[in-house]
């Protein structure tokens, strides 16, 4: 769900130990830190669903995909409370990294 990865992230914001945990496991990730998706799926989402924090690739994806709009339209009005991300490179699948999409690959 969605609203867990705004959950998650609002978590991650706030807990030290959180980050720490997230970036001990992204060290210990065996294959390419490039390929976003099996990071995510390897790192994020076991420590999120841990946390009773379920969601998927596809909604980390809406989720990211969603901050980034809010934060290329500065103009729009954002409700207090609301998260705002302005550093894209906290984003762990947008603008970083390659797609695991098996229809880019050569056959």
């Amino acid at each position: 769900m969605i609203e867990n990865a705004e959950q998650f992230f609002a978590l991650y914001r706030s807990d030290p130990a959180l980050r720490q945990r997230v970036a001990e496991a992204e060290a210990d990730y065996p294959g390419s830190l490039e390929i976003r998706e099996s990071v995510a799926e390897y790192v994020l989402l076991p420590i999120a669903e841990e946390l009773g924090l379920p969601f998927t690739v596809k909604e980390l994806r809406a989720y990211e995909t969603r901050l980034k709009m809010r934060n290329l339209q500065p103009d729009v009005e954002i409700p207090e409370g609301d998260p705002i991300d302005d550093d894209p490179v906290s984003y762990w699948l947008l603008d970083r990294g390659w797609e695991n999409d098996p229809k880019f690959f050569k056959k």
